[in-house]
């Protein structure tokens, strides 16, 4: 009997250890999730370039899961209009989470009712431009949410990383993360080589915010491969398409070839139209306008496993600096 009694004690004193334990440690065992957020698009052909990313991460982050979100208002919408008849998009390939994309904070609350507490959001932006300073106010937005009692704030820790090409401050200088994208681009100069041509990569640029580091790219793409001309340029912003052919005029080129890629993470109706279209007004019209033949290459950086990496180490900086453990 006194046997019994001593085991009785020991089980109580234990149970009672272990409920200390859980209600005192609980943010250890804190359920993480990663919100891959993406401008996006509306061309299923350019959708394979986001879902390769998203699964690269999933690759990364078994354990953790992995949400995507699409920040272009204009984007989601389209896809909700399609999602009335989803049959015959799903037989081109597209995935439910597309069809039925979902916007930052919608996402958020789907988390939130899940019981996911720390949140890593990674954009898939080229760099710190208007859609990433919508994004990180969105961002700051959630997490600046304060309760009386801290047990029903809706999240313990959120952080968002950065675009593939950096963003301000000096923690992580954004001219190492332009080293690292400059270094990935050796492919795209070995291509331009094989066809002794000029290489042009085309942006998408914004008319609010300064495009300045396609410029700087542009210095860093020809100081790290001086036999190959490159010229990087935006839709929208500096440089111009005018900008791209006056600096083609008044260069003595090697060679009248022209190789035409997107820097942008999808293919999508900028690269197929703006860029690739036989429009009087596109790139590639405007440049066989000059006597120049052209290589347009419809492939965005989505579907480059060595960039989508970019990606993946950011999430884990991120991640890192926010104590926030993913698996």
């Amino acid at each position: 009997m006194l046997g019994v009694n001593i085991i009785r004690k020991y089980k109580f004193v234990l149970g009672v250890t272990l409920m200390f334990f859980l209600l005192t440690t609980g943010n250890l065992f804190a359920k993480s999730a990663i919100i891959l957020s993406s401008f996006g698009t509306t061309e299923p052909e350019a959708v394979s370039s986001i879902m390769n990313i998203k699964s690269s991460v999933e690759k990364a982050f078994p354990g953790t899961r992995v949400e995507l979100v699409f920040t272009s208002n204009i984007i989601r919408t389209i896809w909700q209009e399609r999602s009335q008849n989803p049959g015959g998009w799903k037989a081109k390939g597209i995935a439910p989470e597309v069809l039925y994309i979902k916007g930052i904070l919608e996402t958020f609350g789907k988390l939130q009712s899940a019981g996911f507490k720390d949140i890593v959001v990674q954009p898939t932006h080229m760099f710190h431009m208007e859609q990433y300073s919508d994004l990180a106010s969105y961002v700051e937005g959630v997490a600046s949410i304060k309760t009386v009692r801290e047990k029903w704030m809706p999240f313990d820790k959120i952080a968002i990383g950065r675009p593939a090409m950096g963003t301000i401050g000096v923690k992580y200088p954004y001219h190492e993360d332009l080293k690292r994208v400059v270094k990935i681009f050796k492919a795209d100069i070995k291509e331009a080589r094989a066809k002794n041509s000029v290489l042009v990569y085309m942006g998408h640029g914004n008319e609010v915010w300064s495009t300045g580091i396609y410029a700087e790219l542009q210095k860093e793409m020809r100081h790290a491969y001086p036999d190959v001309m490159t010229f990087v340029g935006s839709v929208e912003g500096f440089p111009s398409l005018d900008d791209i052919k006056a600096g083609l005029s008044h260069i003595k080129l090697k060679s009248k070839n022209v190789l035409l890629k997107p820097l942008m993470i999808v293919a999508g109706d900028h690269a197929k139209n703006d860029m690739a279209g036989d429009e009087e007004d596109s790139w590639k019209s405007n440049f066989e306008k000059l006597g120049l033949k052209v290589y347009p290459v419809l492939k965005g950086l989505g579907s480059n496993n060595e960039f989508v990496q970019i990606f993946i180490d950011h999430i884990k900086d991120a991640a890192k600096e926010a104590n926030i453990k993913l698996k």
